[in-house]
């Protein structure tokens, strides 16, 4: 009997523990974050109220960094759309990612992503998330091993081809794998502004999503050209930003509304315009996690996938888009690559933070697998940057970041600790000297110090010509 009574009692234990371990699962399970990450296109450094800009305000994305972190230098994958974007997803800088480049594929998108790569809408699904891309995509034509779909995404709406985004009243939008065709923009008809459809559709796939966990990837198509909004969204900005400047653009022919972009008289007020719709859609967003009462499980960044374009009448050295940076897109220079981030997630980032911690996008896809607990891949570039999130002292730093651009003659780009070297013409003079800047000291990148520091450019070039590997598609100076 006395056996029979210690077999029972650890029976009664094993079967105890085991619910407990069962329940403590399940609820490691349950807390699970939420993430968002929300990606502008072409804002500049200097393009929110909180980071210096002077003519209109972004009261929402303000919001966000007062109750969360600013990174202050934060860097984009590229300084073009398509391989800032595949750096995101793949977590390997543009000397590796698969898509290093805006190549075109005729009749709409772009080269895809191939179909081994792994990303990160793949890992995130691994851990159990429902995952939606919201906006552009331009990593895969419809269809292809490229397409969201066929990328780890559960649900997909808005462009799926960049040079189709440039216009923000579409004949036709992709839901998923169908085309959702727009009569109220027929013929020169502008009925339906794409940035609200799309709006409505992420939140939506909130709402859809709320009781469980969500990784909801919003590459909004603005700020970028045409410059265009809704006339109502114009009056709130008309004759606020003298003197006003005109762009003639494409407004009829077979290529209207085909990627050309389209006449504005209002150029000033039309960005302004479109910057305040973005931070409007930042703030919905905020809003409607506040109401469904997840918004304390839910970590929510900004950003922008590359630095403010000159393109169809936009001005951003009448709006100083880019503050005490040097380049535009297309550049290496600073202004092209070093672009806002604001991260928050209640309970786990100071509010009101900074760090000076230097990162890259490619750094994210590590970041959110030590967050959801998931094996980081071996063959990425990027360093987890969750110890900085948590106001941690043991944040590991990366040797360098790199960057190469192949228009334009070739650019290539190193930053390593302070030092920044800089090649443009890379493909017609390779061995040129790089221009080297001590960011620390310039972060206008306005005096070339490689006269001084040969030894520090010799480094620099010599990780150029290592950190790098040929791809098939993308190899440097391919056309």
């Amino acid at each position: 009997m006395k056996n029979l009574s210690y077999f029972l009692i650890l029976i009664f234990f094993v079967s105890c523990t085991s619910t407990v371990q069962e329940e403590e699962s399940v609820d490691t399970q349950d807390q699970l974050p939420n993430i968002i990450f929300i990606l502008a296109d072409d804002l500049g450094y200097g393009d929110l109220s909180f980071n210096g800009q002077t003519h209109f305000q972004t009261p929402h994305i303000d919001r966000l960094r007062a109750e969360g972190m600013w990174f202050s230098q934060h860097y984009s994958g590229s300084t073009v759309c398509a391989p800032s974007r595949s750096t995101i997803m793949t977590g390997q800088h543009t000397g590796h990612t698969p898509i290093r480049g805006n190549k075109e594929v005729k009749p709409e998108g772009q080269h895809p992503l191939p179909a081994d790569a792994f990303t990160l809408a793949e890992l995130l699904k691994g851990k159990g998330y429902t995952t939606g891309v919201f906006g552009k995509w331009g990593l895969g034509f419809p269809g292809s091993e490229g397409d969201p779909n066929h990328q780890g995404f559960d649900e997909f709406y808005g462009y799926n081809c960049q040079r189709l985004a440039h216009n923000y009243y579409p004949r036709y939008l992709w839901n998923n794998q169908e085309k959702e065709e727009f009569a109220e923009n027929a013929g020169k008809a502008k009925g339906l502004y794409a940035p609200e459809k799309i709006q409505a559709n992420t939140l939506s796939f909130i709402e859809q999503n709320q009781n469980t966990p969500f990784f909801l990837f919003v590459t909004s198509p603005i700020p970028h050209a045409e410059l265009a909004a809704p006339a109502a969204d114009m009056e709130k900005h008309r004759g606020k930003y003298e003197p006003e400047t005109q762009y003639e653009g494409y407004d009829e022919g077979e290529r209207y509304r085909e990627g050309p972009y389209e006449s504005q008289a209002e150029c000033h007020a039309a960005f302004a315009a479109m910057v305040d719709i973005l931070d409007r859609q930042v703030g919905e967003i905020m809003q409607k996690l506040e109401s469904l009462g997840i918004a304390d499980n839910t970590l929510i960044m900004f950003s922008s996938d590359n630095g403010p374009h000159l393109e169809g009448g936009a001005d951003p050295d009448y709006f100083d888009s880019n503050g005490p940076l040097k380049g535009y897109k297309r550049d290496l220079y600073e202004g092209g690559i070093r672009v806002p981030m604001v991260a928050k997630w209640l309970g786990v980032i100071e509010a009101g933070s900074s760090t000076d911690h230097i990162s890259a996008f490619w750094d994210l896809m590590p970041t959110l697998a030590e967050i959801v607990g998931a094996d980081i891949p071996a063959a990425i570039d990027g360093i987890s940057y969750l110890p900085t999130l948590k106001g941690a002292t043991d944040q590991k730093q990366h040797d360098y970041l790199y960057w190469e651009f192949h228009e334009r003659g070739g650019r290539v780009a190193i930053r390593k600790g302070k030092w920044k070297a800089v090649k443009y013409n890379y493909l017609k003079e390779p061995d040129a000297r790089a221009e080297l800047y001590d960011l620390d000291n310039d972060i206008g990148e306005e005096t070339n110090l490689a006269e001084q520091y040969p030894e520090v450019v010799k480094e620099m070039e010599q990780i150029m010509k290592e950190a790098r590997t040929e791809s098939e598609v993308f190899a440097f100076g391919a056309k």
